[in-house]
């Protein structure tokens, strides 16, 4: 062989190598304990929102947290955040819950990823229900607990 094509094949080899790195850090098995305890974590903040107990679910983002809800503006910060959720929880007929359908944990950061499902009365009395998909971002703080920095979430019907 060349030297040039040695080279070619070397540099394969190493983005080959780059990237299995990369994709067995950035996508945590399940089987994992921190990304086991971020699941937990995320099913218990599904739990707030079921009980419609709108401080418990605002302690789970961070300070500066931004919050996407669907159809309206960026909620920054955990105030904001919790303002989004008291609202939905002034419907005496709203409901959520959502599970947590992929995880992974890399130093300080972790991702949570799943579908979620909420119900609400229409204008005509109705029950409407809405079932979407959702992303999330933690940081694990420095006192060690885990804090949502980045929460979007979006409805799969049009």
């Amino acid at each position: 062989m060349t030297n040039r094509l040695w080279q070619f094949v070397a540099a394969g080899v190493f983005c080959c190598g780059i990237f299995l790195c990369l994709a067995s850090t950035s996508f945590a098995g399940t089987d994992d304990a921190k990304t086991k305890a971020l699941i937990a974590l995320d099913d218990d903040w599904s739990k707030a929102a079921g009980a419609r107990d709108v401080d418990r679910v605002a302690s789970f983002y961070a300070d500066d947290a931004n919050a996407y809800p669907p159809n309206q503006p960026l909620a920054h910060g955990r105030a904001a955040a919790r303002k989004v959720w008291a609202n939905y929880f002034s419907d005496p007929s709203f409901n959520i819950s959502w599970k947590s359908t992929s995880a992974g944990v890399e130093n300080n950061l972790g991702w949570t990823a799943g579908t979620y499902e909420d119900s609400m009365k229409g204008p005509d009395g109705k029950m409407i229900v809405d079932k979407g998909k959702y992303l999330c971002v933690w940081r694990k703080g420095a006192d060690g607990k885990w804090k949502a920095i980045q929460d979007m979430w979006n409805s799969d019907s049009k």
